[in-house]
């Protein structure tokens, strides 16, 4: 039986390779995408994750606006990654699915009560926002998760956004903190783990040459490594957000530890640090399994197959 999941974003470019790596494998379900503030703005974020699932013939999938700021502070959004738009780097046009109705934290609560317990897994790719805001709204939810597989955080790799935080977990660490103390069974894919899967020149055209699907990928990432390469002097741009479906997929790709893993929300210079206690030394219990490497060529091989097998499932229904 497929897994069901529901994913939870603020798409980005890489929200969008991840939304559209889910939607290429029958081994998941996605019940549905919620939108959440974060690399831009809500109207922006809604309407991009409406755009990516009519690309990849899904415009029956609901898609739930969420929250539109933090549960404690001001939005800070990554125009300056992402673009104006979140996903610029190809031609976008409005989408003819509307919004569902219903805000996003209502689906994720009603989905989980009606669904029965342990059967479905959130993804959220983005600020933890709508996911910490469900467990404080209906508390009854969290025993119903079978699991969180989430992007974000660094240990390591430390921060992206300030020298010791990862933008998601930054944007809204009141928000993380509920979620990593939820005792939730929790997966993190942190910058440690993303930033070995870079893209290359040879995959990207491998992609231009797939199909529509293909090519939105290529024009997306041609964008999005032009930040990685001025910031970081990568030849290529780190697919952070894919790391999580292909967590879901692949398991077996992946490599890490189950750690304690502390949220800070009042440092003066280390606000939304993923604290992770990598060495075991604080006598914390673990909450987090925490991924630290990933077998780069499995993981292109993947991405490469689906979306491929995507591309030739579309041309076959035009």
């Amino acid at each position: 039986m497929p897994r069901k999941i529901i994913i939870d974003t603020d798409p980005g470019q890489d929200d969008a390779v991840a939304i559209l790596l889910a939607l290429a494998s029958p081994e998941l379900e996605v019940m549905g995408l919620t939108a959440v503030a974060g690399n831009v703005p809500l109207d922006l974020t809604q309407r991009n994750a409406r755009i990516i699932c009519q690309i990849a013939g899904r415009g029956d999938l609901p898609v739930h606006a969420g929250c539109d700021r933090p549960l404690a502070r001001h939005l800070v959004t990554a125009e300056h990654v992402h673009g104006k738009t979140g996903l610029d780097g190809i031609r976008l046009f409005e989408p003819d699915a509307p919004l569902a109705p219903g805000h996003a934290v209502d689906f994720i609560i009603q989905t989980l009560m009606r669904e029965a317990p342990g059967t479905v897994t959130l993804v959220p790719i983005g600020p933890l926002t709508n996911i910490a805001s469900a467990f404080q709204k209906a508390p009854e939810v969290i025993s119903r998760v079978q699991e969180i597989v989430l992007m974000g955080g660094a240990y390591f790799e430390v921060g992206n956004i300030t020298p010791a935080a990862e933008f998601n977990i930054y944007v809204d660490p009141e928000a993380a903190k509920i979620v990593f103390s939820s005792g939730v069974p929790l997966t993190v894919l942190p910058l440690d783990v993303t930033h070995k899967a870079l893209t290359s020149r040879d995959w990207i055209e491998a992609m231009r040459a797939s199909g529509p699907v293909g090519q939105a990928i290529a024009g997306w990432t041609d964008f999005f490594e032009r930040y990685d390469r001025e910031k970081y002097g990568s030849e290529g741009a780190p697919l952070h957000d894919p790391c999580a479906i292909a967590f879901l997929l692949r398991p077996e790709l992946f490599k890490g530890r189950d750690v304690n893993v502390e949220i800070e929300t009042q440092g003066e210079f280390t606000q939304g640090m993923t604290v992770a206690d990598w060495w075991r030394v604080s006598g914390r219990e673990p909450n987090a399994h925490f991924i630290r490497d990933l077998d780069r060529p499995g993981f292109f091989a993947l991405l490469t197959e689906r979306i491929t097998a995507l591309d030739r499932r579309l041309a076959g229904t035009r």
